[in-house]
């Protein structure tokens, strides 16, 4: 039990916070010398995280809903469809080069003080005020690469995607916004496949429905809490912890 309520929280938490969540769920069991999350809890704490992301944005989603009647959410839909691509593309291409990396802990730490150093640059961003409706194709495809980049472990998907929304001209808020809605489909992907394979290994015991409402709850936190800080203190705090993390981290892996 208390490994479920552990692994949710580190998941709910550092999935929407800038720091990588791959990157803490290798880099956190070596440092305390335990076993990381199984296939089960790994694919269920997925779907927590993929609940909190839904219910905080339901009106973001309902209004896609109404993509018939609604020309800037049919818009909306082909920007995110855009951006989803590219790492469905490397994702698809190099699962099992992505998957052998979370055996070298340096690797990942070594990442994730790349992350540190992209969300310190992200500070000489000059910021703008476009937003997620004034989004198009190449704003599509720059966030979405950023996402495809983040893929390997240690490295942040929202940081690189709020980074290159910024970059982009929109504004910090709407910057996370748009990473949170093109992560959808990332993070329902990434259940989806780890539940086909459980599919075919066992079944789900009690105790990982726990850890999803861990990761429910501290994910639905987290996203609050960074859009309520973001526009204050933008990714200089997040960058300066992933780069103390990930030193500390290689010192001690």
């Amino acid at each position: 039990m208390f490994d479920a309520v552990l692994w949710g929280l580190v998941q709910g938490l550092t999935e929407f916070l800038p720091i990588s969540s791959s990157g803490h769920l290798v880099l956190i069991p070596e440092l305390l010398e335990r076993e990381g999350p199984d296939l089960a809890l790994s694919a269920v704490l997925h779907l927590g995280t993929l609940a909190a992301v839904l219910v905080y944005f339901r009106s973001d989603l309902v209004r896609l809903l109404r993509f018939r009647r609604d020309a800037t959410a049919r818009r909306i839909i082909v920007v995110l469809a855009i951006g989803t691509v590219p790492a469905a593309i490397l994702g698809l291409l190099f699962e099992s080069r992505l998957d052998d990396v979370d055996d070298h802990p340096g690797l990942v730490a070594a990442a994730l003080v790349g992350t540190g150093v992209v969300l310190l640059a992200a500070r000489w961003i000059r910021l703008r005020s476009r937003t997620v409706e004034d989004t198009g194709p190449i704003d599509a495809i720059a966030v979405g690469l950023a996402q495809a980049f983040a893929l390997m472990p240690g490295f942040s998907r929202s940081g690189f995607t709020i980074a290159a929304a910024e970059a982009r001209g929109l504004e910090p808020v709407e910057a996370a916004r748009f990473s949170f809605l093109l992560g959808i489909p990332a993070i329902a992907g990434a259940g989806l496949l780890q539940l086909l394979d459980l599919a075919d290994a066992g079944g789900l015991g009690g105790e990982v429905w726990v850890g999803m409402l861990v990761a429910g709850v501290s994910g639905y936190a987290a996203i609050a809490a960074l859009l309520a800080l973001i526009r204050r203190i933008g990714l200089t705090p997040f960058g300066v912890y992933c780069v103390i993390a990930g030193i500390v981290f290689a010192a001690i892996v």
